[in-house]
């Protein structure tokens, strides 16, 4: 009697619903005007959103380890849990106190976040080895969109912050995420021992443009003593960081030049917020899926080498575009674009070059370089706007992109010993 198998874009279901919740760490932009309103300095803003990409990306590592011996529906909901807690408490408990928000939001919800992160991706390639840059960039893209969607629930469509205030936003959306990501964790299973897609056989070990064809399993441990790794780390860590920088400051850098040009500060900080909220948002969800689809077709590296490139581009010259609405708004556009592609990118560019099987553990490591950066890029751009230098840590970001282009450029496929 053969085993029954689930459908497996039940899976798909499954990873949106638990993303769009996880995004909601770029939704943090929307929280910051009234906690400058409070008495908190913008560096302090950062902060929050510094501490919850760390430990987005450290706890990444520990829920890829344990994911083999636990299984991932149950990573994946103790991520729910740990996520809803964690605003729900700051909603509860805080007010607009730094030190608990910091904690409750970013620490607690930030571990949360990475938790549930890397099951859906880890198993969203076991079940579709068939179309895996497409697949993960449809299993992340709900984190982008998921941005839009709390952005816009707490400012102009829900008008949460304004009629319930930042207490009691936090409360509601902590409730949200705990019963969402647990519903889609249900369905994070991997398929059964040996299941391949009907009809699929699995590739020629050539790859033409691919970092490597992923014929060879490497463990952490291996994995970790290539070159390739700090290479491709390295690259992920400098266009991560330009990125986070611009979403950090992606509400408060715009309205500040936008008044500069004439705008008033309610016109200006509605501008600034529709170009996080709608512009940048929605061009990161696509940019998952989109940049997911070229790289099945040009291949990992070059795709990476394409995207780092014009990334560096846009970073730099968004100091000149922010102050004015169309420019702005095309700017927040391919900079969102451009940003989701390294979620759909980095996940399967490891496992090009280190092997599927032992995705969820290796990706954790890889994925340590976005932590980093979400400590380097938002706290700089915060302290240099504080400084009244917005246009220096758009320049030094961008420059970072570039140099990512240059170092994926020269990475080689790994030999095993």
């Amino acid at each position: 009697m053969s085993e029954k198998v689930m459908n497996r874009w039940l899976v798909v279901l499954g990873a949106l619903l638990i993303q769009v919740c996880l995004g909601a760490i770029y939704a943090w932009s929307v929280f910051t005007p009234r906690l400058v309103e409070a008495g908190w300095s913008k560096a302090q803003t950062q902060m929050v959103f510094a501490a919850g990409l760390a430990m987005f990306a450290i706890v990444m590592v520990f829920a890829g380890r344990i994911m083999p011996t636990h299984g991932p529906r149950k990573i994946a909901i103790a991520g729910g849990i740990v996520l809803g807690l964690g605003y729900m408490l700051a909603g509860l408990l805080a007010g607009t106190n730094f030190g608990m928000i910091l904690f409750f939001v970013g620490v607690v919800g930030g571990s949360g976040i990475g938790l549930a992160y890397v099951v859906p991706i880890a198993v969203g390639m076991r079940w579709f080895p068939d179309k895996k840059g497409l697949i993960t960039g449809l299993a992340v893209a709900g984190f982008g969109f998921g941005a839009m969607l709390w952005v816009k629930l707490a400012g102009t469509w829900g008008k949460m912050i304004a009629t319930f205030g930042l207490s009691t936003t936090f409360t509601v959306y902590g409730a949200i995420f705990l019963v969402a990501v647990v519903i889609g964790g249900y369905w994070m299973v991997f398929p059964p021992a040996g299941w391949t897609p009907r009809g699929w056989k699995p590739p020629a070990p050539s790859s033409k443009g691919q970092v490597a064809s992923g014929t060879v399993d490497f463990l952490s441990g291996e994995m970790l003593r290539t070159p390739q790794f700090y290479m491709i780390f390295l690259t992920f860590l400098f266009v991560a960081s330009a990125g986070l920088m611009s979403i950090g400051l992606m509400k408060l850098f715009p309205s500040e030049a936008l008044q500069a040009n004439g705008f008033s500060a309610e016109k200006a900080s509605a501008m600034a917020g529709t170009a996080m909220a709608i512009f940048f948002s929605l061009a990161n969800g696509i940019g998952r899926i989109a940049w997911g689809a070229i790289s099945d077709k040009l291949g990992r590296k070059t795709s990476i080498i394409i995207m780092t490139g014009t990334q560096g581009l846009l970073v730099i010259l968004f100091q000149w575009m922010a102050g004015t609405p169309a420019l702005l708004y095309l700017g927040a556009t391919l900079i969102g674009f451009n940003f989701g592609g390294n979620f759909a990118l980095f996940p399967t560019i490891t496992a090009d070059t280190f092997g599927t099987r032992h995705v969820g553990q290796n990706y954790g490591w890889v994925f340590l370089a976005y932590g980093v950066g979400g400590i380097f890029g938002p706290i700089m751009g915060g302290k240099l706007g504080d400084m009244n230098n917005f246009p220096l840590a758009f320049t030094i970001a961008g420059c970072a992109c570039l140099l990512a282009a240059g170092v994926i450029s020269m990475t080689k496929p790994p030999r095993k010993a």
